[in-house]
């Protein structure tokens, strides 16, 4: 959709550097925000530094947005955090920094955009989620519960939001090339791979191919929906 407004968090860096890349590139107005400023530069791109669950912040991007745009058409909620560590020893610190933002970030932008995608009666919400959360993986506690919270949030939101023309579906990657994965020993990704029906790593265009399929104008009929990458089921 050329000329349409896309808002991508956590885009300075990994899978929302990817997205933000591609679809400037197709011709999208890109917004992308993450805590720190970004390395990339584009006609069709601005960038916030801002932390997602940060309300007065966000509020006053999309205030932006609506200045400068005039409208937002597709909201990509890839910011998130993790912590690889068993339950009994992850720190309570930890625990908030993930709720924070997985959950109240993804709650917050989720809520945002929507007012200002109903003004068109027209909207697009991808949310991320993971693989940990069907695997139940150990280790991954927080991180899956709080991605759990996503998948129930991106459900409730489809109906809620329905009557405004505005899908809600979320998508969930295999382990991927990213910072999130740095740490994480090599037998335990081997032994979640194995656990696949397609024994390989994720890669970017097989996440975009799914966000790609949300965005399109024929699937104003999907909403609710949870996509795991891999043959995860």
């Amino acid at each position: 959709m050329p000329d349409s407004v896309m808002l991508i968090t956590g885009a300075r860096k990994g899978i929302g550097r990817a997205l933000a890349e591609t679809y400037t590139e197709r011709g999208w107005r890109v917004i992308g925000c993450s805590r720190q400023e970004s390395e990339y530069f584009h006609p069709n791109y601005r960038h916030f530094a801002l932390d997602v669950s940060d309300q007065d912040a966000v509020r006053a991007m999309m205030t932006s947005i609506r200045k400068g745009e005039g409208r937002l058409d597709a909201l990509i909620n890839n910011a998130g955090i993790a912590s690889m560590n068993a339950a009994l020893l992850t720190p309570l610190d930890s625990v908030r920094r993930i709720i924070e933002t997985n959950v109240l970030g993804t709650f917050l932008f989720c809520q945002e955009a929507a007012r200002l995608m109903q003004k068109n009666k027209f909207g697009r919400i991808v949310n991320f989620t993971t693989v940990a959360v069907p695997f139940n993986l150990e280790g991954e506690a927080v991180y899956a519960a709080s991605k759990a919270a996503v998948e129930s949030l991106t459900r409730v939101l489809a109906r809620e939001l329905a009557d405004h023309g505005i899908t809600v579906n979320a998508i969930g990657p295999t382990p991927i090339q990213t910072d999130l994965l740095r740490g994480v020993p090599k037998e335990k990704v081997e032994s979640l791979l194995a656990r696949q029906s397609i024994h390989r790593m994720g890669e970017q265009r097989d996440i975009i191919n799914v966000i790609d399929f949300f965005l399109r104008a024929e699937s104003d009929f999907i909403t609710g929906q949870v996509i795991y990458l891999g043959g995860v089921s």
